[in-house]
């Protein structure tokens, strides 16, 4: 439906040629727009009344106590199911530390809940399938599970800043316990106003990119990333998608784009990976709790970890 309705839009309203560059971008946009922001308010909602009877102080409860390779398990999975952005890993954070749990636990937590994100998984799955979908988050998981692991090796507490060891569990944000089904919709409603009124333009901007790269990125440029023996491509890829501040639903038309025009699945992998788990507000957040030398390590491994992940499935795929 989405597509008739760019269809009618583009070609039959604006009248623009089906065989040329502005009527492909253009198309890709309307129809991305529509189907985005749809999906996007569904499916908020949904994880929204969801998100009621789960709180970050019941995820650190079910965590705190258990052994170190099962509470990493239990720690990447409630990140990848809590719908938890950047702004509670401050909190977060701390309470992990307060409940005694390891930092290498801590952080594969951090890089799972921003990497596999529970809304832009099912957008995912709505707009290029089952199959990458179910890369993505093997490949999240992945990441999650290692990278924590090897920043463990390198005894991050000593990075760790002072006041974090001293502080007392406080406030975590909390969902006030109200069972009644009224309370829990107008809990979803909220939840969709604020995370839509927040990441609206990111979105935008994001469709906006992967319109044009639909329309107009150069095919010699693409067929380049499409290379899976260019053993480059996946680097560049990582080293672009680091520093743009978008999250995960906001990349998805521009891979969607890229796939499109045959860049190889493990660059474009490398390049959502990239952009979901290593942004800007998050390591500059992080930077409250943890030192400089930290915020590095965990950057760089994190780097490293999406680079090998996108070479491999350049390689299998």
């Amino acid at each position: 439906m989405f597509e008739y309705f760019a269809n009618w839009i583009v070609f039959q309203i604006l009248g623009l040629s089906t065989k040329s560059n502005l009527g492909e971008s253009v198309h890709f946009f309307v129809m991305d727009i529509a189907k985005i922001f749809i999906m996007l308010v569904t499916i908020i909602y949904i994880m929204g009344f969801f998100r009621s009877f789960v709180s970050p102080e019941r995820v650190r409860t079910y965590v705190q106590g258990k052994s170190k390779f099962l509470a990493r398990i239990l720690a990447i999975i409630l990140g990848a199911i809590t719908p938890f952005c950047s702004c509670s890993s401050v909190p977060l954070f701390i309470g992990f530390v307060e409940a005694g749990i390891p930092l290498g636990v801590t952080f594969s937590f951090l890089i799972a809940s921003p990497m596999i994100n529970e809304i832009a998984v099912v957008m995912l799955f709505g707009i290029v399938g089952w199959k990458i979908t179910a890369l993505y988050v093997a490949s999240g998981l992945v990441v999650a599970f290692f990278g924590g692991i090897l920043i463990e090796k390198f005894k991050p507490e000593k990075w760790v800043e002072d006041y974090v060891w001293k502080i007392q569990m406080g406030d975590i944000p909390q969902i006030k316990q109200d069972n009644a089904l009224s309370s829990r919709n107008r809990y979803a409603v909220s939840q969709v106003k604020e995370i839509v009124g927040r990441i609206w333009k990111w979105v935008i901007l994001g469709v906006g990119l992967g319109a044009w790269f639909h329309g107009f990125f150069p095919q010699e440029w693409a067929a380049n990333l499409a290379d899976t023996n260019n053993i480059l491509a996946v680097p560049m890829a990582v080293l672009i998608g680091v520093p743009l501040y978008s999250n995960a639903v906001g990349v998805i038309p521009l891979a969607e784009a890229m796939l499109i025009k045959g860049v190889a699945i493990g660059t474009t992998l490398s390049f959502m990976m990239s952009i979901a788990a290593i942004s800007l507000p998050e390591l500059l957040i992080l930077r409250k709790v943890i030192k400089w030398q930290a915020l590095v390590l965990f950057t760089g491994i994190v780097t490293a970890s999406i680079i090998i992940v996108g070479w491999f499935f350049n390689f299998i795929v």
